[in-house]
């Protein structure tokens, strides 16, 4: 019993279920010979286009004998190899199987081969064909014109479908299939939407799903070091979900973003493919086009492109449908040069190719597309009924293929063969199951159960015409297995298809054979932005992470490994050259040949050298009346500071230690601290005594050497006892200062090895002796009306005048300059400078010329009388009558008077 299909029981719209029925009637004349055209007009539509074998199984098969026609026309051009060749491919499998002993042995296999012209719509009605044995008849309501019951000619039952080529064509007829659990492996779809086992159960396949393909696609993308590319889809299954399978997998790897994603219109209008091309060109930087399109599409938008003269920009990557064809590429081989396409791994099947070879008019009857296959070969004429038009010459039927013509085996015709022999194994299969030991088709295979069927189909595991296995995985689909072609120009001037590598669930591309335009071996670029350079950082645009802007790392900062940040560089280092990674700032200190030192160390050994000078000087002439009259004690403490403040500078340029720094602290203040303390002492005691003169004849109080001496150094303990607290609060210890000198340019960034001397705390250490000094200042305002002899009042006056003038001026050059890039240098310089020239006034001005008269002018250099103390004050205070007669007298006879009357204490008057 046939299945009786019940139109309820099946989820169709009537418009369908219409459909069904009006096509079940219309086949209703008998018809003999299915390898004779019918001469009776109402009988040739029924094969006319399609190949009816005679079997005890039929199977069902699905082929693009046609291209796609224009508007109005389901049908175009003969295409031969897509067509011609896949649908032999399927006789010559069921001849071979026929043939075979061992595989459904006295069992013969048949076919229904229908045209599907390219189109899905088109094939849906043809594959109803194949339901056609599924649908019951009820022609009660029907009559002959002489009243006689009508004669139903039975249709073929088919067990199983054979095809189709297009996704989208697979998709429509898988929906029709299904419903009738007819059994479906194609040769050549591979739209990732078919792997879905919920809607499309009875469909396998023996070629990879694009998911697959797409994978493979996005690493030969990724080995080419492209991240910005476009895709274009022929509208479709096909070309739609292999678009959407490489644009998800781009967006979980993340490395490769999509430009403009196009799609190609089921009927293009004119000037189509033109726009496409414009719009591709927007984005001119995504030179990589990924195409999934089908092979008349790709043939026009390579048109387009030659057409808009851009031939060599664009850099195809062409899916399976492209593969190895040369049809796309025909008059167009410039344009299409360097193209990569994919294609399932295959191998060429010789027996196929002596089958083909023999094929002729006269052995090939059974095809009925052959005679139109063999003008188009040919390029002749079959008579007056010939399909091709013109004036060309007359076929002779004595044609060869292969010797008359050109001839390559399409590319799945393997695929063909391995789906006819999948469908074979499981029949062979069920029927060991159903009817071991029986031979031919027992009862229970009478009605093949499409369920049953389709799981033997998943279980099969053989090895197919290319020698590769056949397997199924759970969704029927086929391994990924791929080889990766490009479209080369070779040194004959040809174009042809190379093989550069292979995926098998990896990559594996030799890109040294790979080659581009004009032969240029390197890797053309398809990028949005350029590599930054390196100390560059990428700001991407919003909304496409591989188009970024490079913007330089500023500054201090310097380019990490992620590339999208730069990062500030620690304190005590800078960037490197390239700003990729840091490296310490350079240190320095001021060095001996510095001009910065030079001159303080010339001014200081000056100095050094003088005041030696003058210590031997007075030191030789020690009890002389000069050197007697100059306060011997406290002139060897004014000249020990004038030493120090000379020998300070030394310090302040030696390389930074504890040691040195410790020396600083101490002597820093020092020197200046024994200078005006020793002149504080002796301005103070000329006032002191000027001032208890003018009250009474009796000497003031601590006005001895001793006293002076004590005086003094109880003065300099002060400075000595707040370096030590200074030592005990912060010991001293060196440091290096980076920002002294981080300017900002990093190349001149230094960092300044110093003792951890603040601002601050140098001017306490100078303060105390600044205090001193203008402290001495001050007597020696008071005492500016003592005769000019006396006692070095006058020379003591100007040496602090000076040195406030130096001081004031040291003050805003040492402070003015703590922001400047030489602060180092112009600090230190001004302070050594400052210190030296404040000894050299003391040293100018008060001992001078007292050398001057020792050396040069010993007459002068004798004892005079002396007198009392009171004689002595009221001559002094007698200030006209002491200046009248100071000019008679010698250097520094009044001076020599007082201090020697105060160390004898006597009121009598002597002569020498």
């Amino acid at each position: 019993m046939e299945p009786q299909w019940n139109p309820t029981s099946y989820p169709q719209s009537p418009s369908l279920i219409f459909l069904l029925m009006a096509t079940s009637y219309t086949w209703i004349l008998p018809v003999t010979s299915p390898q004779r055209i019918p001469t009776d007009p109402a009988a040739a539509p029924e094969y006319a286009h399609s190949i009816r074998l005679d079997g005890d199984i039929i199977l069902g098969g699905l082929f693009p004998v046609h291209s796609r026609g224009d508007r109005g026309t389901p049908c175009g051009e003969l295409k031969k190899e897509k067509g011609i060749h896949r649908l032999e491919a399927m006789m010559f499998a069921i001849d071979l199987i026929n043939k075979d002993p061992e595989l459904l042995p006295n069992i013969t296999l048949g076919a229904r081969i229908l045209d599907t012209c390219s189109r899905d719509t088109y094939a849906l009605e043809q594959s109803l064909t194949f339901v056609q044995a599924l649908i019951e008849r009820d022609g009660s309501d029907v009559r002959c014109a002489n009243g006689d019951p009508p004669i139903f000619t039975k249709p073929d039952k088919i067990v199983g479908v054979i095809g189709a080529a297009a996704s989208s064509v697979s998709i429509m007829v898988a929906n029709i299939l299904r419903l009738f659990k007819i059994p479906q492996i194609s040769y050549a779809s591979t739209a990732p939407e078919l792997s879905d086992n919920t809607r499309y159960d009875f469909f396998s396949r023996v070629v990879p799903p694009d998911s697959y393909q797409a994978q493979a696609m996005m690493d030969i993308v990724t080995a080419m070091e492209w991240n910005y590319v476009s895709t274009l889809a022929s509208e479709g299954n096909y070309g739609e979900s292999g678009v959407e399978a490489f644009i998800q997998i781009s967006r979980e790897t993340g490395g490769v973003c999509i430009a403009q994603s196009l799609k190609i219109p089921r009927e293009p209008r004119p000037g189509e493919f033109d726009k496409i091309i414009r719009r591709l060109l927007e984005t001119s930087n995504a030179r990589a086009v990924i195409m999934f399109a089908n092979e008349d599409d790709i043939r026009r938008v390579l048109d387009a492109a030659k057409r808009n003269n851009q031939t060599g920009h664009f850099l195809w990557v062409g899916s399976d449908s492209w593969g190895s064809k040369i049809s796309p590429v025909v008059g167009q081989e410039r344009v299409a040069e360097g193209a990569i396409t994919i294609l399932p791994k295959r191998a060429s099947v010789d027996a196929f190719d002596r089958y083909f070879r023999s094929r002729s008019l006269s052995n090939n009857r059974r095809n009925v597309w052959f005679a139109e296959f063999w003008e188009e070969n040919f390029n002749c004429k079959l008579g007056m009924h010939g399909k091709r038009p013109g004036s060309l010459k007359k076929c002779t039927g004595l044609e060869k293929v292969g010797r008359d013509s050109s001839y390559e085996q399409e590319g799945k015709v393997q695929f063909v063969m391995d789906a006819v022999y999948a469908m074979a194994h499981a029949l062979h299969r069920m029927h060991r199951e159903l009817c071991y030991g029986y031979p031919g088709l027992c009862p229970r295979m009478a009605n093949i159960d499409g369920k049953e069927l389709l799981s033997h189909i998943r279980a099969v595991n053989f090895n197919g015409s290319a020698s590769t296995p056949v397997v199924f995985n759970e969704n029927g689909d086929a391994p990924g297995r791929y080889d990766i072609f490009q479209y080369q120009n070779t040194n004959r001037s040809t174009a042809e298809y190379r093989v550069i590598g292979s995926w098998t669930n990896k990559l594996h591309l030799r890109v040294e054979a790979m080659r581009w335009k004009s032969g240029d071996p390197s890797l053309p670029p398809s990028v949005c932005s350029i590599p930054c350079r390196t100390g560059e950082r990428k700001k991407v645009v919003k909304g496409v992470p591989c188009c970024w802007h490079c913007e330089r790392c500023e500054g201090y900062h310097y380019q990490v490994q992620i590339q999208f940040t730069c990062e500030l560089c620690p304190y005590e280092m800078r960037p490197d050259t390239n700003r990729t990674g840091c490296v310490p700032i350079p240190i320095i200190k001021l060095e001996w040949h510095s001009p910065w030192a030079v001159v303080p160390v010339f001014i200081s050994m000056l100095g050094i050298i003088a005041t030696s000078f003058v210590i031997v000087t007075f030191v030789r002439y020690n009890d002389t009346p000069i050197v007697r009259a100059s306060g011997r004690e406290m002139s060897y403490v004014l000249l020990t500071g004038i030493f120090l403040c000379y020998a300070i500078t030394f310090l302040m340029i030696a390389t930074p230690d504890v040691g040195v720094c410790s020396f600083r602290r101490i002597f820093l203040g020092l020197g200046m601290c024994f200078s005006y303390a020793a002149l504080l002492t002796k301005t103070n005691r000329i006032h002191r005594i000027f001032e208890q003169g003018k009250k009474s004849v009796t000497a003031p109080r601590f006005i001895s050497p001793a006293s002076q001496l004590v005086i003094t150094f109880s003065l300099i303990s002060v400075q000595l006892l707040g370096v030590f607290v200074w030592f005990a609060v912060d010991p001293p210890h060196t440091v290096v200062d980076y920002g002294e000198q981080r300017t900002q340019d990093p190349l001149a960034a230094r960092g300044v090895l110093k003792c951890d001397i603040s601002d601050l705390s140098l001017i306490c250490s100078l303060g105390y002796s600044i205090l001193l000094m203008v402290t001495c200042t001050v007597y020696a305002i008071k005492t500016r009306g003592v005769p000019e002899t006396f006692n070095e009042a006058k020379p003591i006056g100007f040496t602090m005048y000076t040195t406030c003038i130096i001081w004031l001026a040291f003050i805003p050059i040492f402070f003015g300059t703590s922001q400047s890039a030489e602060r180092m240098y112009i600090q230190t310089t001004t302070l050594t400078i400052s210190l030296s020239l404040s000894a050299s006034v003391s040293l100018g001005m008060l001992y001078m010329p007292k050398v001057y008269i020792i050396l040069f002018h010993p007459e002068q250099n004798v004892p005079k009388r002396k007198r009392s103390f009171k004689a002595i004050v009221t001559a002094a205070t007698m200030s006209g009558k002491l200046s009248q007669k100071g000019g008679d007298r010698p250097n520094g006879e009044v001076k020599t008077e007082l201090c020697e009357s105060m160390e004898t204490n006597k009121i009598k008057t002597e002569y020498y």
